[in-house]
């Protein structure tokens, strides 16, 4: 049978469309007897209501824009199930831009926003992005804004991110205390701020055990075709270097790879921790000693805290960021032969 809308609803019933509209969505204008003589007819003439053209009506697009920098990492693949958990519930659509690690790229998603198309964005800026006025001039415009795991710490938005500085801090000790003398920090940003907050962490590390931090971070671009070379070389002309700190899961990926082109011996050359939610950790060989953060968990509480906004409401979000702790689980490439 074919679909009927509003308009030939009301004009079947003879009732106006704000009537039936009214009827339809259980207002407390219209009596008992009407709502059910409207739902009776909707149904038997194969009306449903088109959720799109209701939201224009009240000016919602019903989808909010999600910006990643990337995808390969498994940590937005879970986060983004976080939040299209959140947003199901709610009736929206998600909308995914994929920035890759491109701050112009980042800056062209977010001037489409401001379009009208969605009603609020959730963001992880991009590696090169240094200067958050594209981001502000949403915020200027009332269009919510959120950002999860990568943040600009100079824009005040709602901010759901991990323990960054302390995470960076026990990935350098548990190196130290397997015996490492000469650790390395691989990052792929000196300007994002969990790739800073991890750094100042593990190099606080070292002045507390009262080691040199002289070259201790190795910086990669996240789009260096030559990352993996460039890694090959550090390795390669490590001298003493006997343990590494991935600040991102592809970094851990890429030494693993260099170590076994150069025939390095994980752990009992060179121990590694990675930043990492990749599910194939434990059946890496040797299996992968991460610091896993809660990927799902940061992005159901930002999409939480998105709504919350949208609906008009705010809790001080602004004010501190919502911190979700990551979890350090080591694992053989850590371990001494000992298992200690």
């Amino acid at each position: 049978m074919r679909k009927t809308n509003i308009k030939e609803l009301a004009k079947i019933l003879n009732y106006s469309i704000a009537t039936v509209s009214k009827a339809l969505r259980d207002s407390h204008e219209i009596s008992e007897q009407t709502k059910k003589k409207v739902l009776e007819a909707a149904k038997e003439f194969n009306y449903t209501p088109n959720p799109y053209a209701s939201s224009l009506r009240r000016k919602r697009s019903k989808t909010i824009a999600v910006i990643l920098p990337e995808v390969a990492d498994n940590f937005f693949s879970l986060a983004i199930n976080g939040i299209q958990s959140i947003a199901e519930k709610k009736g929206y659509h998600v909308l995914i831009y994929l920035s890759h690690e491109s701050f112009e790229i980042e800056q062209s998603f977010v001037e489409d926003c401001r379009s009208g198309r969605v009603d609020g964005l959730l963001i992880s800026v991009t590696s090169e992005t240094q200067n958050g006025a594209h981001i502000q001039k949403l915020l200027d415009e009332k269009l919510p804004v959120v950002f999860f795991d990568r943040e600009l710490e100079s824009i005040a938005a709602p901010k759901v991110i991990t323990n960054d500085y302390e995470c960076g801090f026990n990935s350098a000790r548990l190196l130290l205390d397997r015996g490492c003398q000469n650790i390395r920090f691989f990052s792929v940003s000196s300007d994002l701020a969990i790739c800073s907050k991890r750094a100042e962490g593990f190099l606080a590390a070292l002045a507390e055990a009262g080691l040199p931090n002289d070259n201790a971070i190795n910086y990669f671009s996240a789009n260096d075709t030559q990352t993996h070379e460039h890694i090959k070389d550090v390795i390669a002309n490590r001298g003493t270097v006997d343990g590494i700190v991935a600040s991102v899961e592809r970094l851990a990926i890429q030494t693993y790879l260099a170590c076994h082109e150069l025939g390095v011996q994980i752990p009992d050359e060179l121990k590694v921790v990675a930043f990492s939610t990749v599910e194939t950790a434990p059946i890496l060989n040797p299996s992968l000693t991460t610091i896993t953060q809660p990927a799902f968990e940061i992005g159901k509480n930002a999409a939480d805290i998105l709504f919350t906004l949208m609906e008009g409401k705010d809790y001080g979000y602004t004010k501190k960021p919502v911190i979700i702790p990551s979890v350090l689980v080591e694992r053989k490439s850590t371990q001494n032969k000992t298992g200690a």
